[in-house]
Parts: C-alpha cells; sequence; structure tokens
C-alpha cells in the first residue's frame, strides 16, 4: 500500500451571525482588523481638540471674524486642531451672560475668550480655574477685574482697550469739530461695569475744557429714544456712545435728532461722525496670542494684558454733511483715515 503521508487538516472557527464557519486565516484577520479600529478610535479620543468657549453680549461679526483669522495665523483651523462653543447673549447681557458662561462651564472648554467687559464679568463669576482671555476689556485695572497689567494674577490675561488718556481727547476732537460745544451727553451702558470709569474719564476731559457733561445710563435699546429726547431737550452739542451698546440704533436716533456721534472704532464706519480708539480688529486677532500661549501650557496669570498705545482718528465726511458741519482741514490732516 502506498503511503502518502500525514493529510493536512483546515481549522474552522464559527462566528456568530456569520451562518458558516470561517477559515483560521481570515479569522485572524478579521480579529486584527477590529483590534486596528479600536485602537485607532483610541487613539482619536486621545488627540480630543481642544475646546475655546467664546462668550459675547451680543452677535459681534467683526471680533468673530478677525478672531478666528487671528487663531489661523498661529496655525489653529477649526475642525482640525481646535473647536469652538460659541455663545452670544444677543443684547440681554443681564438676563443671559452669566447663564451662558455656566453652561461653557459646564462643559468643561479649555480656554473661554469673553469679548466686552460685560461678558469678562460673567466669565469670571463663573469659573476661577477655567483660563479667561479678555478680548478685550474697558480698563480691567479700573474696575477691579486684575490686579495689575504686567501680573494679572488668577485666571484672567488677555487685552485692555482703553487709556486714562481717551476720554479728554474725545473731548477735544468734539471741540475742535464744533468749537461751539458746550454740552456733551454720554450715553453709557449701565450693565457694564466699565461705564465708570468711562463716565469718570469724560467728566475730567469736561471740567479741563470747561464742558458740561449730561450722563445717562440706558440697559439696552428700549431706553434709547427716551435717552436721546433728554439729549435733545437738555440741548446737548453731541454725544459719546458707550462701544459696548448697540451701535446701529444709537447712530440712527443721533442722525435723526441731528447729533454729532462719537465712539469707538466702527462707530464712523457704520455712520457715526467721528470714531476715536484703539484699533479694535487687531485687539480682536491680538486675542489668538493668549490663546496659543495658554494652550501650549502658559499660566494666564504670568501673562501681562496688554494696552493700547495707537488710537485711530476716523472721521466720516458723509455724515458730517448730512449734518451740515464742515470738518476743519487740520482736522482731516490728523485722521487716520476719512470715509468719504
Amino acid at each position: 500500500m502506498r503511503y502518502a503521508g500525514p493529510r493536512a487538516t483546515m481549522q474552522y472557527a464559527m462566528i456568530p451571525g456569520l451562518g458558516r464557519p470561517m477559515r483560521r486565516r481570515e479569522f485572524i484577520a478579521l480579529v486584527g482588523g477590529i483590534a486596528a479600529s479600536q485602537a485607532f478610535a483610541a487613539r482619536a479620543q486621545q488627540r480630543k481638540l481642544p475646546r475655546i468657549g467664546v462668550l459675547v453680549p451680543a452677535n459681534s461679526e467683526p471680533f468673530w471674524s478677525e478672531f478666528q483669522s487671528g487663531l489661523r495665523e498661529h496655525g489653529y483651523i477649526a475642525g482640525q486642531n481646535i473647536e469652538y462653543e460659541f455663545r452670544s447673549a444677543e443684547g440681554k447681557e443681564s438676563e443671559r451672560l452669566r447663564a451662558l458662561a455656566d453652561e461653557l462651564v459646564r462643559l468643561k472648554v479649555d480656554i473661554i475668550v469673553a469679548h466686552t467687559t460685560p461678558a469678562i464679568v460673567a466669565a469670571r463669576q463663573a469659573t476661577t480655574e477655567i483660563p479667561i482671555v479678555m478680548a478685550p476689556a474697558g480698563d480691567p485695572v479700573a474696575t477691579g477685574l486684575i490686579s495689575s497689567l504686567a501680573r494679572p494674577g488668577g485666571n484672567l490675561t488677555g487685552l485692555s482697550a482703553t487709556s486714562s488718556l481717551t476720554g479728554a481727547k474725545t473731548l477735544e476732537l468734539i471741540r475742535e469739530m464744533i468749537p461751539s460745544t458746550r454740552r456733551v451727553a454720554v450715553l453709557a451702558n449701565a450693565s457694564d461695569p466699565f461705564s465708570r470709569v468711562l463716565v469718570e474719564l469724560i467728566e475730567n476731559g469736561g471740567r479741563t475744557l470747561g464742558i458740561t457733561i449730561q450722563t445717562i445710563k440706558v440697559q439696552g435699546v428700549d431706553e434709547f429714544d427716551t435717552a436721546f429726547a433728554a439729549m435733545v431737550q437738555a440741548r446737548a452739542d453731541a454725544v459719546v456712545v458707550q462701544g459696548s451698546l448697540p451701535h446701529k440704533p444709537a447712530i440712527d436716533l443721533a442722525l435723526k435728532h441731528r447729533l454729532p456721534l462719537v465712539g469707538v472704532n466702527p462707530f464712523a464706519h457704520e455712520g457715526g461722525l467721528m470714531s476715536y480708539s484703539a484699533d479694535l480688529n487687531d485687539l480682536y486677532r491680538r486675542a489668538a496670542f493668549y490663546i496659543d500661549r495658554i494652550l501650549k501650557g502658559a499660566k494666564p496669570a504670568d501673562l501681562p494684558v496688554e494696552q493700547p498705545t495707537h488710537f485711530d482718528l476716523v472721521i466720516n465726511l458723509k455724515t458730517a454733511k448730512t449734518l451740515g458741519l464742515t470738518v476743519p482741514p487740520t482736522l482731516i490732516f490728523r485722521a487716520d483715515e476719512v470715509i468719504e
């Protein structure tokens, strides 16, 4: 009898739900594939993207656009190596900002970026642990948000948007534009702690220049009509509007009542007579620097708060013409931008 040697035997494994035996080689490949998929998923979880909570009093397209642009300059792309949780109080600051700040804390975001002082205050009340970047604050030292610009302490750092000279300078510009100016109204945001500092700066400037200051604090747009009626009744020569208040309603009412309006950087572009402030778009982009440093391990308390050293003067000649004002050539010459 011819001996053919031992017969090789095939090994099979039964896989539940497959309906047929699976060869050993196929089984090993399947198990290996599952293990690789699980390992990939585990690595993906380990590479969790940092989440940035963004808190604003109202939808601010310039801030949101420029802030993201700044982060892209530092190499951060949404969905690739960073994520955002955007929250807006939609103009209802006192009612919603704190609740939205609490929500960002519950979501355990890595950093909170707060736009304007009311949002910064709400974020600080919500957490003393999550880093908060001010983007920007009115005057964080004067409002008690930080101990000093050089060493802010706590979990806050970021940008300041003003200096002690801005109040008097704003009044000087109004007097130069309208030499007969004797009374200036200030429309201040009652929900913004910086309003106290702003009013003090302008009142100090008013005493120096012999200009009477009429301060009107409002909670929101619903009080604008009454506020502007009071300015007209008091014969105000111009109005300074705080930047954290809604811009367009204030500008529309100022034009309706033929009141020259002065505010921070965007106001002149939106129809106000003049703007005098730091370049806010630059500050919005600069906030990304703090995000980058904190994500790389820096502590907010050790990052100095930056304060602007240059303030832009923007004049809207079209609005001046509508108001029947002749802009002095010397003022036009000094302007950083003239809108025609």
